[in-house]
């Protein structure tokens, strides 16, 4: 898996096709004003890697701006929460490491839902998708 090559969307998933199972990575480039949701796990704790642009970081602790090469970690649960913006004139492409959770809870607090996942590692088996509102 080559982080430089060209995208095909703005992500690449690629811990199964390097043989991994209790490991994943994702490969995300954003266009300048894109932003990922802001969201915390329960299972899964994850690593970002910055390997372009200067993507902004946005956590309980407030916001910072990355640079290439930035590294952060996401422990599981509230702790965790985290949201990637891209405000500057360029592309920002970074990768997340996760450990793999089947099923997951995916809670995303400023839109007041949780999202539920199970079964995404088992392609010949059954998946459940879905998202609930947050009381």
């Amino acid at each position: 898996m080559n982080l430089f090559e060209q995208l095909d969307g703005d992500r690449h998933r690629f811990g199964e096709e390097l043989g991994a199972t209790m490991w994943g990575g994702t490969l995300y480039e954003l266009a300048p004003g894109q932003e990922s949701p802001y969201h915390w796990q329960f299972g899964e704790e994850e690593w970002l890697l910055v390997v372009a642009g200067a993507p902004t970081l946005r956590t309980p602790a407030g916001e910072r701006v990355l640079d290439t090469w930035d590294i952060a970690c996401f422990p599981r649960g509230e702790a965790g929460a985290h949201q990637i913006r891209n405000d500057s004139d360029g592309p920002a492409r970074f990768v997340f490491f996760s450990t793999v959770s089947d099923p997951e809870v995916v809670v995303y607090p400023d839109v007041g839902l949780t999202g539920v996942v199970a079964g995404r590692g088992r392609p010949d088996g059954p998946q459940v998708r879905g998202y609930m509102e947050r009381k």
